[in-house]
């Protein structure tokens, strides 16, 4: 009872790095240097949040319209024309332009080209000429530069990497006589990641041989970077393997340790959406009590008539196998003293051979 209190209070503490819908957990304070946003004001605006993406949208063109609206109406308003309105006589720099409400909606018209006819600049005017085409270069970059950030902002890979699952819990067990960590990745959409890839790094604070102290340290994880099996081909659900070797920093690890240690492996898929051509990034992340020692995975493909069929359902499940609770380096270092020496005698070798079950008895009694 005393455990499961306990378990339940660490639970609460635990800090993630990178939250489960792969958000990292990581606010930036005291930045003076501002100023750096404006330099990237394209990024900047894209960054931001569609309420206020929309409402700075509608404001730049509101505020250009304006703007120009009311340098129109300057222009009749210094050369007289406001005061001239009923004399046929007089030739205006824009017909029919008779106050500001004219001006503002002769501004819109010049600037988004939709020109319905009634109010039209004269050659009379060079003043006004010139503003005509200001307006008309201003407005384009503005066309241009908004536009382009609405577009790139609708986009955005972020819905496709939602439909990219990370499984609920990583396993360490078992696989071809070597212990490894292991995690499921899946793609609910039936058109392809393109040229996906798979990154894991392991998140613990660390102190060095000098005493100096390395909050929330990042060491890469090796997934098949050397093997090509970090490439993933993600057409049906598949298992990232970490092999637990002598690189590994899980190497001296045990099942004791595990449940003890505050740690968190941040895993990171990558790839190119293949209807827009571009990069997508899903992440997760396990803390230690996500990290199940002893189980693997439910297998969720199955063969159906003509098809291969994947059950989702069984996406997170697992089930518990025979694990030694020891580290890896403790398996290895086992296995190398129950290899027989050379100045053995052939009888001695005979016998040995003939009760395998003695040394996985006393292999399997060291670990547990």
């Amino acid at each position: 009872m005393l455990s499961n209190t306990v378990q339940k209070e660490r639970a609460k503490r635990v800090q993630r790095y990178v939250q489960k819908n792969g958000k990292c957990n990581v606010r930036h304070g005291n930045v003076r240097e501002t100023y750096r946003y404006l330099t990237d004001l394209f990024t900047t605006l894209v960054d931001l949040k569609w309420g206020l993406n929309l409402f700075i949208f509608v404001l730049v063109y509101t505020v250009t319209w304006l703007f120009f609206g009311f340098m129109w109406w300057l222009i009749a308003y210094l050369r007289g024309d406001l005061e001239h309105l009923s004399d046929n006589q007089w030739t205006p720099c824009v017909n029919n332009l008779n106050g500001f409400v004219a001006a503002f909606l002769f501004s819109i018209e010049t600037e988004t080209t939709i020109g319905y006819g009634y109010r039209v600049i004269t050659d009379k005017c060079p003043e006004g000429i010139l503003l005509l085409l200001i307006q008309s270069v201003l407005g384009s970059i503005v066309n241009a530069f908004m536009v382009g950030c609405m577009f790139v902002k609708i986009s955005q890979p972020k819905k496709r990497a939602e439909t990219l699952v990370f499984s609920t819990n990583a396993v360490i067990s078992m696989r071809d006589g070597r212990l490894c960590l292991m995690f499921r990745v899946g793609d609910l959409r039936n058109s392809h990641i393109v040229e996906a890839s798979i990154r894991a790094k392991l998140i613990k604070s660390k102190q060095t041989k000098e005493g100096e102290f390395i909050p929330l340290n990042q060491t890469d994880i090796n997934v098949g970077y050397n093997t090509g099996d970090d490439r993933l081909f993600l057409v049906s659900p598949l298992i990232i393997c970490h092999e637990i070797n002598q690189s590994s920093p899980f190497w001296e690890v045990t099942q004791a340790h595990l449940t003890r240690d505050e740690l968190e492996v941040v895993v990171i898929l990558e790839g190119m959406v293949e209807a827009t051509g571009m990069t997508c990034q899903a992440r997760s992340s396990y803390v230690s009590r996500e990290i199940k020692w002893g189980y693997r995975f439910t297998p969720v493909l199955t063969l159906e008539d003509g098809f291969y069929e994947v059950d989702y359902n069984s996406f997170h499940d697992i089930y518990e196998t025979n694990t030694p609770a020891c580290s890896a380096k403790d398996l290895a270092d086992m296995n190398n003293r129950t290899r027989l020496p050379l100045t053995w005698s052939l009888a001695s070798r005979k016998v040995l051979h003939q009760n395998p079950a003695y040394i996985k008895f006393v292999f399997s009694a060291k670990c547990n």
